[in-house]
């Protein structure tokens, strides 16, 4: 029952904490984030690759 009861008591307003939404709106930014790191390092990757044929 302390399952739910705690974060509805967050969501209402009466105890400090995450809300529901920007619990769910943090692990969308996360997981984003986690993307685009990856994004950024394939490009890298692929950067050094080109640049290793061009010579």
């Amino acid at each position: 029952m302390r399952t739910w009861v705690k974060p509805a008591q967050i969501d209402q307003g009466e105890r400090p904490g995450l809300t529901s939404e920007k619990r769910a709106e943090l692990t969308n930014l996360r997981r984003e984030n986690r993307s685009l790191r990856e994004e950024v390092e394939i490009l890298k990757r692929a950067t050094a690759f080109f640049a290793k044929e061009t010579r």
